[in-house]
């Protein structure tokens, strides 16, 4: 499969088109076929080591002093399921998705990736029939954050779909003027 790769902190000069062997899901995870991804503030800031001076040293030991440890960008993506291991319940093959990686993990600028489809280590959710991969691609950024600060804080709302209400009001901020979301 094809990724853009990062050896080196750099400009975006640094990116490269290569080939690499395509993800096989482990038995909790989901393979997803990325048909849209974005670019972030936060990709610039790691493809360019531009850290904060307090926070630069810190984030250099954490993605890699001399070099990126995790050489593929990103975190957000839109896609569909290719394959799934044994033990996901959640999510079936064909179904498109949405989602994101987890904080310190990513690999959205690639044609596959595997997530798994617990909402602990990463956020994914069936993408909305009448928006585009590239729209849903933009969504998971705030139901992550959401979710990230709910575990912290250890709330337990057994009967509330967080994920959902925090998608419901990012595409109200994103998209007032659509209608009819699930139709």
């Amino acid at each position: 499969m094809k990724a853009v790769i990062y050896n080196d902190y750099g400009s975006p000069e640094v990116l490269r088109v290569v080939e690499i062997d395509k993800p096989i899901p482990k038995d909790n995870e989901i393979l997803v076929k990325i048909h849209a991804a974005t670019v972030t503030s936060g990709d610039v800031r790691l493809r360019s080591s531009d850290f904060p001076p307090l926070f630069w040293l810190p984030a250099r030991l954490i993605f890699g002093l001399f070099k990126p440890k995790k050489k593929i960008l990103c975190h957000e993506l839109a896609g569909t399921i290719e394959a799934i291991g044994n033990k996901v319940t959640h999510f079936n093959v064909g179904k498109d998705v949405f989602g994101t990686t987890t904080m310190l993990k990513t690999g959205s600028y690639a044609e596959y990736i595997c997530l798994p489809q617990s909402w602990k280590n990463g956020v994914v959710a069936l993408k909305p029939k009448n928006l585009s991969f590239a729209t849903s691609a933009t969504l998971p950024v705030g139901a992550m954050t959401a979710m990230y600060l709910i575990g912290k804080a250890n709330i337990q709302c057994p009967n509330l779909d967080f994920f959902n209400l925090k998608f419901w009001q990012s595409y109200n901020w994103h998209s007032p003027n659509c209608h009819s979301l699930n139709s």
